[in-house]
């Protein structure tokens, strides 16, 4: 006699259960939904369409613009930073490094072509001068460089066009001797904290070697029409110009009366800060005010920064530093100079070896007897137009 089989009493327990708990779920959504209050989304405006009201506020950007001289290498400078079988420059601005880098935007005057050994170094009168000085002024802050100067046409166009080429591999803007018309031609404009800050430079002369015919992108030669007309080209383009300038006489510590006047008329026209050089000597800082009201700089002469020079204040440089606050509100924007300070710097040497570029007022521990007393007198010389 069979068993009989028990019935799946839990698996029919459970499935009902189920469909229990089911319909008690499906009947409480439909009255919790009965009761909730109806909410409608509405479509959001795209970000174009937005609308804020900005009246009155106004945003401020500052940045520190700097510049130092003539970086002159005379063949002693160039022995003593020989490491066979190339050179090197950047122990020679180790000491000055930390004041260097700590302007946003730091100007040099390259007075010497950097064509390198290819075509030959070689010193005064006609200078060309090994690469690595412009690499180690790049390690060292420098942002752009001026070329344009009484030396930059020491080895003709091939002379130039070797110099920009290398600066060009090295990653070294440059401005005042370019390579043909359409590199003339282009701005030089850096940004910084989003200030917009064009380069301009130009030279007196090129000591008596002319331009060849129809290739004046060689060197930027003072002339107050085509000056004028870049000056405003660079306005029209940036919040402040820049003014690198070769003028003066050599070797005489106050501007001569072409040169304030010059000042005058780059200021007239838009220039905001004039960093000079040639003299090879400091002449002084200055404020000038333009026509239309606005407060310009000028340093007429930042002197040597390294260079084989000596005594009679040639081995004296430094350098200078301004603040630009660009001020921007719902009526327009401001540009406001302030600030203006200077760090003199002296190049020490011995019998023209061991070549290092120090502050002046720690000169004494690299065997300048009376730095203090010299510090205090460059201090007051540069310092002594723009006091308050």
């Amino acid at each position: 006699m069979r068993k009989k089989k028990k019935k799946p009493f839990g698996l029919a327990l459970f499935a009902g259960l189920g469909v229990l708990a089911s319909v008690l779920t499906f009947q409480m959504y439909h009255e919790a939904e009965a009761k909730a209050p109806s909410i409608k989304m509405k479509s959001q405006k795209s970000h174009l369409e937005r609308s804020y009201d900005v009246s009155g506020k106004s945003f401020v950007e500052t940045v520190k613009l700097g510049a130092i001289g003539d970086i002159l290498i005379h063949d002693t400078v160039y022995e003593d930073a020989f490491v066979n079988p190339g050179y090197d420059f950047k122990p020679m601005l180790s000491n000055v490094k930390e004041y260097l880098i700590e302007p946003d935007l730091l100007l040099a005057n390259q007075e010497t072509l950097l064509g390198g050994v290819e075509i030959g170094l070689s010193s005064y009168p006609m200078f060309n001068s090994p690469v690595e000085v412009g690499e180690a002024f790049i390690d060292a802050g420098v942002d752009i460089v001026s070329n344009a100067n009484n030396h930059s046409l020491d080895k003709s166009e091939k002379g130039v066009m070797a110099s920009i080429k290398n600066m060009e591999a090295a990653g070294l803007p440059y401005v005042g001797s370019y390579k043909d018309d359409a590199d003339k031609q282009k701005l030089r404009i850096l940004n910084k904290n989003g200030i917009n800050v064009s380069y301009l430079s130009y030279t007196y002369g090129t000591n008596g070697i002319p331009v060849p015919i129809g290739k004046d992108h060689l060197v930027n030669l003072i002339d107050r029409e085509a000056m004028k007309a870049e000056i405003h080209r660079a306005k029209a383009e940036s919040d402040v110009v820049v003014m690198s300038i070769h003028w003066g006489n050599e070797y005489q510590r106050f501007p001569t009366t072409e040169q304030k006047d010059l000042a005058q008329f780059l200021v007239d026209e838009g220039v905001d800060i004039i960093f000079g050089h040639h003299p090879h000597v400091l002449q002084p800082m200055d404020w000038l005010t333009a026509t239309d009201g606005r407060k310009a700089l000028v340093v007429y002469s930042l002197g040597n920064f390294l260079s084989g020079q000596m005594w009679d204040y040639k081995d004296i440089g430094g350098l200078a530093t301004v603040e630009i606050t660009k001020t921007i509100t719902p009526e327009g924007n401001e540009i406001v100079l302030n600030n203006p300070e200077f760090i003199p710097t002296f190049v020490s040497s011995s019998r023209q070896r061991n070549y290092q570029v120090v502050p002046l007022q720690e000169a004494g521990k690299f065997g300048l007897a009376g730095a203090e007393n010299k510090y205090n007198e460059i201090m007051h010389h540069m310092t002594q137009f723009i006091k308050e």
